[in-house]
């Protein structure tokens, strides 16, 4: 006993130190183990929400393709085919050719006054084919890919809300499909109820155009580049502004105040009906930035329109100059050309490689309210 007691005494110090380290060490390891399990927890919880974050985008980008697709193989290629009918059928040149063919045939059949005013009216009308070809093509193109990115982008939304566990979209689709179906076939009002009005628009711009030109005055690349440009901006200044719209959509869906493609008051978050659909298409083709991409696009397609003619009937002809009278013709054949089916369709594939056209629409897209 006695020496167990001289033994405290003369290790206590040393007996109170180890015993500190090894409780010190034992809380250490406690407070390490909890730590490592609160860090297992945060990377599972990271791991998940990185899980849910690709699985948002691979949806987002299958619904996205989905419509694209739609768009690429049926609506955009039947709205094309049945707007190239719509143009070929009002603007119909074969009735104004007959005729002159048949009286230079048969020299007594048309006096020079009738023979002036057929060529002055085939003169008019093939102006007016090709520069409403050239806006009709390239509207519709752009309003196509307006739809789907308007489409595209509330999908993602209703993607990403239903990942996330949100109450508000469950066992509902945001866009129903049947309004995602009727907002994709509006395209088809142009075809159906815009033509005419816009056939009688375009004759009075290009009339106004071609004042003063005669069927002797000789036309090389350029002076039919900026005849054709003159007649797009005289129809596009004509009226009050965006009054072209009308052309592209009833005037029933009224957009509640005028934005712009950066700006534009994001569809509220409840399900989405045909009228807001078309309230936020007019909004965007209101809106300036779309002004700006119309106007580059038209440039375009034009500048491409006029290089394949070039091309197609002879360079030095069309670069040094031919009389009026014979350029008709090769104007009247050249379009066709830009109803082309999209496999074939370089004017389509010109405006979708404009830099501005992409800009604007990836912006358009990524306009994301947040969840």
């Amino acid at each position: 006993m006695f020496s167990l007691r001289n033994f405290w005494r003369r290790h206590r110090r040393k007996i109170f130190v180890t015993a500190g380290v090894f409780g010190s060490g034992y809380l250490l390891y406690k407070l390490y183990g909890a730590y490592k399990r609160r860090l297992d927890v945060l990377e599972g919880e990271l791991t998940l929400q990185r899980e849910n974050e690709e699985l948002i985008k691979a949806q987002m980008q299958a619904h996205f393709e989905n419509i694209q697709m739609i768009s690429d193989t049926i609506t955009l290629p039947h709205a094309m085919h049945y707007l190239s009918c719509r143009i070929a059928e009002d603007l119909d040149l074969s009735q104004l050719l007959e005729r002159l063919i048949q009286g230079k045939g048969q020299p007594n059949t048309l006096t020079s006054s009738e023979k002036l005013e057929l060529w002055d009216r085939l003169k008019i009308l093939s102006f007016t084919r090709m520069a409403l070809s050239v806006w009709a093509t390239t509207m519709l193109s752009l309003y196509v890919k307006v739809q789907v990115n308007i489409l595209g982008r509330l999908l993602y939304i209703d993607t990403a809300r239903s990942l996330g566990g949100s109450n508000l979209m469950e066992n509902r689709d945001i866009v129903d499909r049947e309004d995602q179906q009727k907002f994709l076939g509006s395209v088809d009002f142009l075809s159906q109820y815009g033509i005419p009005s816009l056939v009688f628009g375009m004759e009075l711009a290009t009339k106004e155009a071609l004042k003063g030109k005669q069927l002797r005055d000789f036309f090389n690349s350029k002076a039919l580049h900026e005849t054709i440009m003159q007649i797009l901006n005289t129809f596009m200044s004509r009226g009050s502004p965006h009054s072209w719209v009308k052309y592209m959509m009833p005037e029933a869906f009224e957009s509640p105040k005028t934005a712009s493609s950066s700006s534009v008051d994001p569809i509220p978050s409840d399900t989405i009906g045909l009228d807001q659909l078309m309230a936020e298409a007019r909004a965007v083709l209101t809106s300036a930035e779309f002004g700006n991409v119309v106007e580059i696009s038209l440039k375009a397609v034009l500048d491409a329109l006029i290089e394949l003619m070039v091309t197609k009937f002879g360079g030095g002809n069309l670069t040094s100059g031919v009389p009026l009278a014979k350029l008709l013709p090769q104007i009247a054949h050249m379009c066709p050309l830009l109803f082309e089916e999209l496999s074939k369709n370089q004017f389509i594939q010109t405006i979708r490689n404009l830099p501005e056209v992409e800009i604007f629409f990836t912006l358009l897209y990524a306009n994301v309210p947040s969840a």
